[in-house]
């Protein structure tokens, strides 16, 4: 059984409530804008965009060691006409994402994968602004490229914030999938939340080793996306 109180120390520290994560949090979003920079002028392979918070960011670990890249490893050895673009940014929410998205869909996106929520869920914000912001991304990002495919990693967090709350919220993912039908990665953190072997030595972010597990959380939904996209 995994371990709750883990668990909610790995939400805490995503949220970046101090000052200290909140440099982290600019420091990532400087290496955000400049991996966006490079990857658009990669040529004409069709762009994964992976727009989500730290889990995406990769906090505590090279980039190269965060789940998009390790997908990317996965699209490369498959010879897919695909380049995996890591938005990630410490700290997110959905309103900030929202407030973010147009900058980072100045570049052409083929599929956008959509990792964002836990910090509302651990600040206690309400469901409905969840959701409405969640919608509000996946409306402008098929406004921006209609044929756009979407992809959303659901989350989940503990009942610290009452069991109707955390029920709630974990419904969110799977109720905005269905409506919108859109791909879903059920849980993101899947066999890594509360696994301390699988996190860094502050006991909350996940090691390369985890990263390697939520890249494969992702693969599972995405290869068919991708497998009949060969160069």
């Amino acid at each position: 059984m995994k371990n709750l109180f883990i668990f909610l120390l790995l939400l805490i520290f995503i949220s970046c409530g101090d000052s200290n994560k909140q440099k982290t949090a600019e420091k990532n979003e400087t290496k955000t804008e400049e991996s966006i920079a490079e990857n658009a002028t990669t040529g004409n392979r069709k762009k994964i965009l992976f727009f989500g918070n730290s889990l995406t960011a990769g906090m505590g670990l090279d980039t190269k060691e965060a789940f998009p890249a390790v997908i990317q490893e996965k699209i490369d050895s498959l010879g897919l006409n695909y380049e995996a673009v890591n938005a990630g940014n410490s700290g997110e929410t959905t309103a900030s994402g929202k407030n973010r998205l147009s900058w980072v869909l100045k570049q052409d996106v083929d599929i956008f994968i959509l990792e964002l929520g836990a910090n509302d869920g651990l600040r206690g914000i309400p469901l409905e602004e969840t959701r409405k912001n969640l919608q509000d991304i996946i409306d402008k990002v098929r406004k921006h490229k209609p044929d756009i495919k979407i992809v959303l990693a659901g989350m989940q967090i503990p009942p610290n914030m009452g069991e109707d709350y955390a029920s709630g919220f974990r419904k969110i993912f799977p109720e905005l999938a269905e409506k919108n039908e859109v791909e879903l990665i059920p849980f993101l953190l899947e066999n890594v939340a509360g696994e301390k072997e699988l996190n860094q030595s502050d006991g909350i972010h996940p090691t390369a080793e985890g990263q390697e597990i939520l890249a494969q959380n992702v693969w599972e939904v995405l290869q068919h996306l991708l497998e009949n996209e060969k160069v």
